[in-house]
């Protein structure tokens, strides 16, 4: 979906976020809450997958989500970044992907489908303040004596 000739003000003006949406790349596993109107009544559903493409064109950029449905059959849609029916997004995983555009996982099946995870550094605590609280200790008890 393009939508033609929108700038910031005609988004921002149907009553569009900016830019309150988390920060995603390719690759990453996401759940995207959508507002589903059925008659007169209102829900969110929950959309979770990976996100296959992101194309950034500004007032018309859109990401694809792609996941497994219901007896193993594959699901894609594609969601506008300003789109009104987009409430949420929540980042469920990291992927730790080489490729910017992952259609070649359209073509696997079950484990060979399946996105390595990116790993998180553990950040250690740094040594140095161990020591600057037994300095300052050392200094406390220079001036008791």
């Amino acid at each position: 979906m393009k939508a033609k000739d929108y700038t910031k003000e005609t988004i921002t003006a149907v009553g569009q976020r900016e830019a309150s949406l988390p920060e995603f790349n390719i690759g990453d596993t996401i759940g995207v809450h959508l507002r589903i109107k059925e008659g007169d009544k209102e829900r969110i559903q929950l959309f979770q997958g990976d996100v296959i493409a992101i194309k950034h064109r500004g007032a018309s950029g859109s990401f694809t989500v792609r996941k497994i449905g219901a007896h193993n059959i594959p699901v894609e849609r594609i969601i506008p970044f300003h789109s009104p029916i987009l409430k949420d997004i929540t980042i469920v995983k990291r992927g730790d992907v080489r490729r910017a555009k992952l259609y070649y996982v359209r073509d696997r099946v079950g484990k060979a489908a399946r996105i390595k995870e990116k790993r998180e550094k553990k950040i250690e605590a740094p040594k140095v303040a161990a020591q600057a609280v037994s300095a300052s200790k050392t200094t406390e008890e220079v001036a008791a004596q």
